[in-house]
Parts: structure tokens; sequence; C-alpha cells
């Protein structure tokens, strides 16, 4: 069953007298429980696609249905607490405010729901645990390595327990060992979490984590496929090792 669905689904703006199409009539469906990685050359709309699933910005026309939801023409407000229920957003550069520790971080998307201060502190240690890093409560970001940062945002992301999560590079500025580590993460918050996983990478290896591989250029789907990850699609448990 499609957890997201795009009909013609077209972003434009004017760029002086050129009219940019980064999105041109795009047909896409995503299962629930899905790990689609999105692939093409700079510029071909993934990371445009990946910010309108997202709720992050709006199509020009077209219809974008999320779980039964048309969310094409909400406003912006309504659309900030959709976000906030139905999405967490993975970035390749952290985007942790480096004036609040781990915890603070984590627990930010949390302030915008009816929580009393003891449930969101369960559900800050919960997404500490799943991602490996129950006793970094307290640090800094600048305390922190490459790849601790990163699980530090993606406890962020699934602070709220969202349905879909779609990560932008989420390894791009990690070195190998780091990166190994974050995509068995992200691929046990798949397999074991059943969570809709939409990721843009511009690396093949990474991309064979994903179930389902589409290529776009020049914001239209010109090639998809369906692989048998080469990995180990059930990765142990990251909580129970070293953190990267």
């Amino acid at each position: 069953m499609s957890i997201i669905e795009c009909q013609k689904l077209t972003k434009q703006y004017t760029k002086g007298s050129q009219v940019i199409r980064p999105l041109d009539e795009l047909d896409l469906e995503v299962d629930r429980g899905a790990f689609l990685a999105l692939m093409g050359p700079s510029g071909s709309g993934k990371t445009t696609l990946l910010n309108l699933i997202a709720g992050i910005d709006q199509p020009t026309s077209g219809k974008l249905i999320i779980d039964g939801d048309d969310i094409t023409h909400l406003s912006r407000s309504r659309l900030a607490a959709w976000r906030s229920a139905y999405v967490g957003y993975v970035f390749q550069l952290y985007n942790l405010v480096p004036v609040l520790t781990a915890y603070e971080n984590v627990e930010l998307p949390l302030l915008l729901h009816k929580l009393g201060r003891s449930q969101r502190h369960e559900r800050v240690a919960r997404a500490f645990e799943l991602v490996g890093l129950p006793d970094r409560h307290d640090h800094y970001p600048r305390q922190l390595s490459g790849g601790q940062e990163q699980r530090v945002a993606i406890a962020r992301a699934i602070v709220t327990d969202p349905a879909i999560i779609v990560a932008d590079e989420p390894t791009g500025d990690l070195d190998k060992p780091s990166a190994l580590a974050i995509m068995q993460l992200l691929q046990q918050l798949n397999d074991e979490l059943g969570k809709t996983l939409i990721m843009v990478t511009h690396d093949p290896q990474t991309a064979e984590y994903a179930d389902l591989t589409l290529h776009l250029d020049k914001g239209q789907l010109i090639e998809s496929g369906t692989h048998v990850s080469t990995h180990e699609r059930h990765a142990p448990s990251v909580a129970g090792g070293a953190a990267s």
C-alpha cells in the first residue's frame, strides 16, 4: 500500500528571464515501509523532491498525497504541524544547534507537541538508545565526532516517531567506517521499526542499502531498478556497539 503518491508533481521558479523546473510532472508511488534511494546528477531534482515530501517546500502544481492526505495546498502553519507529526529529516551536515547539548537538540521537535517533561525525557532516552549513544546526552556538538553528530541528528529525526524519514546525503560528510555505521542504523530503522525511508545519495554503494533505486534527470524519472542489497538486510543492533 502506498504511503506517498506524487501526481504530475512540478516545481518551478524564475531566475532572471529563465524558468527553472527542478521537477517536471513527476509521477511516483512509494510503498509503506519501503527504503528508496534517489540518484542522479546535480540539479536533477533529487533534493527538491525530498523537500516537497518532507513538507519543507510546496510544489508549483500537481498533487502530493501522503498517507491519504493531499498536503499540496496546506498553509505554512498547517504544513509545519503536519511535518512535525509525519516526517523526520536527516541532513548531510547534521544541522545541530551548537549551543545546545545533544539531549536538547533531540528534544527540540518534541517541544511542538503537547507532552509533559517526563514524556519528553522518555522519548529522548529511547531515541538515544536506538542510535547507540546512551552516554552522550550532555555533550555539545563540538565534543562529538562526525559519526556521533549524525547519530544525534538521526535521534532528533526519529524522536517524534514519524512514519517517514528523509535523508539528504546522510553519509556525504563522513569517513568510511562512520558511513557504514550510519547506513546500518538507517537500515535497522527500516527493517525493525518499519519506517519508510527516502534517501538522496551520489554513492552507488550507499544506494545498495535501499530496496529500490530511482534515477532522476532534469526533473523526471529516467530509470529505476529493484535490487537485493549486497549488505546484510538485518544488521546487528547498533545500540549495542561502539559509537562511531
